[in-house]
């Protein structure tokens, strides 16, 4: 990285999305890589939201040649096991849904494609655009994991927003948009979310009724501090640690924060799309059925099976391990 002087938003976007940024090729995640998710923990994760899908094609509000669509899908991994599940609950729906991935890398695009060749062969037919601009349709469901976060965000502190140098963090710029976002949000300090609401207003354009569901970890309203931090082999390391070496850990690491649900609840309703509830992950999968699913899981396999399945499922949802920390945020546009 050339050593000017960026807004902080601009390092986090190059950090993550620059040509050779984190994101712009493949990374393992999981045990093998720098973090986990609650896609690399459970298949029973896409399972619940199979289920969800089938209840919203249940109850009318997801036509039966309605898109699914998973926005920043990284490996394939979340839409491949929800689309194994709905063959298992409701096969009839893979002829006539319709499944795409927004996925703006190239390379990222190939191995979802070859991927889904794999595990599925010519049943399934999947649909790449590179941003939500260029997809239309009528009917849609969307679902993301763990995307607010990677937004690259703006520092803030008691007025001042950040500059990098050299990955030098000074506060010196008076910013009159970053300071109206944290005085809104009541903040003196921390991130200061970008895109969000562009984000919001490219889904509203894409068609007249979908449910949108993501999952991320935050609350509702902003923490006081910086949630900043870097996550490097399972290591966290809070980005002002004063020993953090950035240059080194710079597009190597991932960058990420907590994320303000009420900031992504204000851009959607800006968007005219209903804000459904916040709720955290572990409600939010139980009400959606995955203990149901364990349940059809246990009456079909080898208890040993069973049980391995319902450890992992246990780290889904129990309040120690991902049940609580993370949240599941929904709207609708109808």
């Amino acid at each position: 990285m050339k050593c000017i002087k960026m807004n902080f938003s601009e390092y986090m976007s190059e950090w993550l999305y620059g040509k050779n940024g984190y994101y712009t090729t493949y990374k393992n995640i999981g045990k093998e890589g720098d973090f986990y998710t609650s896609v690399s923990t459970s298949k029973f994760f896409g399972g619940t939201i199979a289920k969800h899908i089938i209840s919203l094609v249940d109850e009318g509000f997801l036509s039966h040649d309605g898109v699914v669509c998973e926005i920043g899908a990284h490996h394939g991994y979340f839409l491949a096991d929800v689309i194994e599940f709905i063959y298992t609950l409701r096969p009839a729906l893979l002829s006539t849904l319709k499944f795409v991935i927004i996925e703006r890398f190239d390379s990222l695009q190939e191995f979802q494609k070859n991927y889904f060749k794999e595990s599925f062969g010519d049943a399934v037919s999947l649909t790449h655009y590179k941003s939500l601009d260029e997809l239309r349709c009528e009917n849609a469901f969307f679902i993301a994991n763990e995307i607010f976060d990677a937004f690259p965000c703006e520092l803030y502190y008691k007025g001042k927003t950040a500059r990098v140098e050299g990955h030098t963090i000074e506060f010196d710029v008076e910013n009159e948009s970053v300071k109206n976002k944290a005085d809104k949000y009541h903040k003196d300090r921390g991130e200061i979310a970008v895109g969000y609401e562009e984000f919001a207003l490219s889904m509203a354009s894409t068609c007249n009724k979908f449910e949108f569901m993501s999952f991320d970890y935050g609350e509702m309203l902003s923490r006081p501090d910086f949630s900043i931090r870097v996550y490097a082999k399972h290591e966290v390391i809070p980005f002002f640690d004063e020993n953090i070496k950035r240059d080194e850990l710079f597009s190597k690491s991932d960058i990420t924060y907590d994320v303000t649900f009420e900031h992504v609840k204000d851009a959607f309703i800006q968007a005219g799309v209903e804000f459904i509830e916040l709720k955290a992950q572990m409600s939010a999968l139980v009400n959606m059925g995955i203990l149901e699913l364990l349940e059809i899981l246990k009456q079909h396999v080898q208890e040993n099976i069973y049980k391995q399945e319902l450890e992992k499922v246990k780290i889904l949802i129990l309040p120690n391990f991902l049940g609580e920390r993370f949240k599941m945020i929904r709207f609708r546009k109808n």
